[in-house]
């Protein structure tokens, strides 16, 4: 596709490709495409995007997640073809790794360590905190969402915007709502509104894809929100807001673990609050989700002290041992951040 065919995009956007990963794609005939465990929309809309944009170019692919996608996500196209075991027949002569390194494959990589010691590896991805890339690696943190390199990727795979039927474009578009809050957080670029652009005159369905992930939540997950946002804590003078959700809120609400998804944004609307946190005790471990204010503590930095990452205003880690002793560490480190920063 042929710089001058864009809709929006501008022909330096697509420089900040790498030659390397459009040629290592190129190669492949029998390809695996994977993303973190708990996949994300954008997880899931880069993984399978890039699938059906191979498979438009002739090869073979699968998508394979350690975990079932979210009910969440029925809506976006070819969800149904990912699995959680890769076919046996299938022989990859490449993986491509999305939205993560790959040792956030989870249980991918577990049960198929020879395959990734052996076949050659695209690690495409967004967060800053990768610094394992392995194989033919484009980490780009300027990018709003995988989602956003993947659509700057298909020119250079000879691809329009509205191949496979305009499926990829949904696909790419679900990932670029999910990962900027609808365009709402501050990683939201000129670019990444350019990408956007040229999905929708490609066909997505941006009112649709915001609605469903945004505006639409079952019963059952409004009732585990409302028992979350009831036992809201404040702490260093109401500057961190935390919650803790449990498995018994699950069970009590009715709601499935993948339901907790959106909580941590809600705290993250405090308005005293410049650190948010969510804690999720799964009993033999804590998962914990930060938000953190523009100019502010460095997301990072407080997920990364936990063996966590991901960007310097959302991030994440998973923390063994017990939910008080993580909850107090975390808080600890929370406060010691904002005192570093400098007076207003």
């Amino acid at each position: 596709m042929a710089a001058e065919g864009l809709h929006s995009l501008l022909p330096g956007d697509l420089s900040a490709v790498p030659s390397e990963v459009p040629r290592a794609l190129l190669a492949g005939t029998r390809v695996l495409t994977t993303g973190h465990a708990s996949p994300d929309a954008d997880a899931v809309g880069s993984a399978l995007g890039i699938a059906l944009a191979l498979e438009a170019l002739g090869a073979r692919v699968e998508t394979v997640f350690a975990d079932p996608v979210p009910a969440m996500y029925d809506f976006m196209p070819g969800v149904e073809r990912a699995r959680t075991v890769v076919s046996p027949d299938l022989e990859p002569d490449l993986i491509v790794v999305c939205d993560g390194d790959v040792s956030r494959t989870g249980a991918v990589l577990a049960d198929n360590a020879e395959l990734f010691g052996r076949v050659p590896i695209v690690n495409i991805d967004h967060h800053v905190s990768n610094a394992a890339a392995h194989g033919t690696a484009w980490i780009d943190p300027d990018a709003a969402a995988t989602c956003e390199q993947a659509t700057l990727l298909l020119p250079s795979l000879g691809l329009r915007f509205d191949a496979a039927g305009g499926d990829i474009a949904q696909l790419l578009t679900a990932g670029l709502v999910f990962d900027t809050a609808n365009f709402a957080h501050s990683n939201t670029t000129p670019r990444t509104l350019r990408a956007a652009s040229e999905l929708v005159a490609a066909g997505a369905e941006l009112p649709m894809i915001a609605r469903r992930i945004y505006r639409t939540k079952p019963n059952a997950q409004l009732k585990l929100f409302g028992r979350v946002l009831a036992r809201l804590q404040t702490a260093v003078d109401g500057r961190v807001t935390w919650s803790v959700v449990t498995l018994e809120d699950f069970a009590e609400a009715g709601a499935a673990q993948e339901q907790a998804e959106g909580l941590i944004d809600l705290l993250a609307q405090s308005a005293s609050a410049d650190v948010a946190i969510l804690f999720k005790d799964l009993g033999d471990g804590v998962r914990v989700s930060i938000r953190t204010r523009d100019d502010g503590v460095d997301a990072t930095r407080l997920a990364g002290a936990f063996g966590g990452g991901g960007h310097a205003r959302a991030a994440g880690a998973s923390h063994e041992g017990p939910f008080e002793v993580t909850r107090d560490a975390v808080l600890g480190l929370a406060r010691q951040l904002l005192d570093e920063l400098p007076a207003a």
